[in-house]
């Protein structure tokens, strides 16, 4: 299993940075050489307050071994073309290192935030990505650029904005999902699949795994093709009284995924529509202080995985190892206890 890292290395716990605790732009180059220093196997920047592209150009420039990558950016605002060569520097920047994970985003998002229209994202992305890998063909094999779908008509590449052959131009796509008609199409064109950390040992069991299947399937590819990519809800400390602390906040954004019909599917699946409907109600009425009380215990450790320094590697092991290919993990490291305390965990994941 390849460990993952969502940067900057955690402030309560990986992948719960607070949004009072913004990322220090001007130390992403140092955090990424942290994250290889002490046996990472990839950095990840997801597209929230920065762009992930830039960050990553940054991390590429003091390291030479870690992989990098997008968790993830956002597919639909940007054109096919702009992604692809994005992605295209970032791989001559690294040396062949670069992952480019996509997600689609709600139709809200799409529309009022980004100003484009809506599509069903399903067969929108599955256009998207081969429309993306059509571009990179015409770049490496210098040929005419010719891609025609229903939601992409691309046969226009000059000399001027043609950047030619790269020497790794194999840049793996891995999409993030959580529908069936998503994951299908992961399954069926993607490299990849970003499970979303609702995702339980179950859901994945269930849901994913069938969806994936289904996708592949279509093509006639093997479902080994697809790596299965998992960020999951952790809360961890070094001791039980660090812990409680780090566990309200844990409960918390379980309640705000609770309250999100998009995350809806896995709630539905463990028995939880009407807490997830109750949920709903109070977000939309804006009484957010009462959500974290909709998660009782058992939904909690359902959803997220809890526990110390000491017992989190067998924790996250008991839950994913088998069913995911690389997993999201790391701790704060500030000094160079931090640093060993992380290694120490990361030795004992599967």
């Amino acid at each position: 299993m390849i460990i993952e890292s969502l940067l900057p290395l955690g402030k309560l716990d990986p992948g719960l940075r607070e949004p009072d605790t913004p990322l220090d732009v001007r130390r992403f180059a140092e955090m990424a050489r942290t994250a290889e220093e002490v046996g990472l196997g990839a950095v990840l920047v997801e597209e929230t307050k920065d762009d992930p592209f830039q960050l990553l150009g940054l991390g590429a420039t003091t390291t030479s071994e870690i992989q990098l990558g997008t968790s993830v950016a956002m597919a639909f605002p940007r054109s096919p073309t702009t992604t692809a060569l994005s992605a295209w520097t970032l791989s001559k920047i690294s040396s062949g290192r670069f992952m480019l994970g996509l997600g689609s985003q709600v139709r809200a998002h799409i529309e009022r935030r980004y100003g484009v229209p809506w599509h069903p994202p399903a067969p929108w992305m599955r256009d998207y990505i081969n429309a993306v890998r059509a571009v990179w063909d015409c770049w490496q094999s210098e040929s005419a650029l010719e891609f025609e779908s229903e939601h992409y008509n691309l046969n226009l590449m000059v000399p001027l904005f043609n950047p030619g052959p790269i020497e790794y131009p194999e840049i793996p796509i891995h999409l993030a999902a959580i529908g069936p008609n998503m994951c299908a199409v992961a399954g069926e064109v993607a490299d990849g699949v970003r499970l979303h950390p609702v995702c339980t040992p179950r859901f994945i069991d269930e849901m994913v795994m069938p969806n994936l299947t289904r996708g592949a399937k279509r093509v006639g590819r093997p479902l080994a093709d697809v790596e299965v990519c998992m960020k999951p809800l952790i809360g961890t400390a070094a001791d039980t009284a660090k812990l409680g602390k780090v566990v309200d906040s844990v409960r918390a954004r379980v309640a705000f995924y609770l309250s999100t019909p998009s995350y809806r599917r896995t709630f539905q699946l463990h028995g939880w529509e009407d807490i997830a409907e109750q949920a709903s109600v109070l977000s939309r009425q804006k009484r957010w202080d009462e959500l974290p009380d909709l998660v009782d215990d058992e939904m909690l450790h359902t959803v997220a995985t809890i526990g110390t320094f000491d017992d989190i590697a067998d924790k996250l092991n008991e839950r994913y190892a088998g069913r995911v290919d690389r997993l999201e993990f790391s701790i704060p490291v500030q000094t160079p206890d931090d640093a060993h305390q992380l290694r120490h965990i990361l030795s004992n994941l599967a």
